[in-house]
């Protein structure tokens, strides 16, 4: 996959991504990109390490904004709002329903952690928190995660 930052997006698929825009009406190039994230939750597995694995251990880069010993909070980097961040605790969790009340804690400091970074992003006209839950949730990653999307006003209702 190419990405808007790399000399190949640039000299290859540049000349041609508006042209590919205009051809493409705006809501079904949304309503294609819908598809691929729920394709990718069809065929997501809760086996192996994750990208948020790789992420935590710094095998990949990411754009941090928190991290301590229990969490870590970046960057989404197929943004869905002007600021998209994800919440992750360190310690793999692959889904909200496997949650037990060992994990109470932890719960709470993943939206305590979302809420002090919404305010690090300056999000005080307000932000949405989601967090999708198994295949039917379009879960497309098995590690529980929190996205908090904001900078612009969410509409209603969300799926």
């Amino acid at each position: 996959m190419f990405y808007k930052n790399t000399p190949c997006f640039s000299l290859i698929l540049q000349p041609y991504s508006r042209l590919v825009l205009k051809l493409i009406p705006p809501k079904s190039f949304r309503q294609l990109k819908l598809m691929s994230e729920e394709t990718k939750a069809e065929q997501a597995t809760a086996d192996g390490p994750t990208i948020f694995d790789k992420i935590i251990d710094k095998s990949i880069p990411a754009s941090i904004i928190y991290e301590d010993d229990e969490v870590m909070a970046f960057h989404d980097i197929h943004p869905q709002a002007p600021v998209h961040f994800l919440v992750i605790p360190k310690k793999r969790l692959n889904q909200l329903s496997d949650a037990t009340e060992e994990h109470t804690a932890l719960l709470g400091k993943l939206l305590l952690t979302a809420k002090n970074c919404a305010n690090l992003m300056v999000l005080e006209k307000g932000y949405r928190v989601v967090i999708n839950n198994g295949r039917e949730g379009c879960q497309s990653v098995y590690h529980l995660h929190l996205h908090v999307l904001g900078g612009r006003k969410m509409k209603w209702p969300p799926g």
